[in-house]
């Protein structure tokens, strides 16, 4: 289990460090225990035993270390996950359209509640190192897996999800899908 670094702590406020390729061991064991707590923490029982609060992303940041890597880990089904262990990620397209997730977002970083809706682009193109293919990969994604990425990628430049949030509870994009 890694330590969750929280809101208050500067350093997820800062901009984090794009990380040199090839990537390091120490980079790749980074990441693969980023997984594994995410993995850790949406297993009920493990969870409840170590009180973990389950989560689908994980940002290096978030676990005290300023490097651009990320880690999301979706559920699909009951026995499905949508998995990728990105280094240096970038947004590179994204649509007009916007989405928010009805419920609100949350973070593991975050423990107070902060309602209100994050509207974030639709559909997403991302470019990055995959450190499971150990290849640079793009991915075309749209709807919650956007959402997500969008929230990870956040993390790496000092951005937390409730920034985002619009205070007025003015409605910015009329057409916005709600997931």
């Amino acid at each position: 289990m890694l330590k969750i670094f929280k809101d208050s702590d500067p350093l997820l406020r800062t901009r984090a460090k794009q990380i040199s390729l090839p990537i390091s061991d120490s980079d790749r064991e980074l990441a693969l225990a980023m997984l594994e707590h995410l993995k850790e923490s949406q297993d009920p029982l493990f969870a409840a035993e170590h009180n973990l609060r389950p989560g689908v992303g994980l940002a290096a940041p978030q676990v005290g270390e300023s490097k651009h890597i990320i880690v999301v880990h979706i559920p699909r089904g009951k026995t499905e996950r949508l998995t990728y262990v990105l280094a240096n990620p970038i947004i590179i397209s994204s649509s007009v359209r916007r989405a928010y997730l009805r419920s609100g977002e949350g973070c593991l970083s975050v423990d107070e509640n902060h309602p209100g809706h994050v509207y974030r682009h639709y559909k997403i193109k991302v470019k990055a190192f995959d450190i499971l293919k150990n290849e640079e990969i793009e991915i075309n994604t749209f709807g919650y897996p956007a959402i997500v990425l969008q929230h990870e990628i956040d993390h790496l430049h000092g951005v937390l999800f409730y920034d985002r949030i619009n205070e007025e509870n003015i409605v910015k994009y009329p057409d916005a899908l709600s997931l």
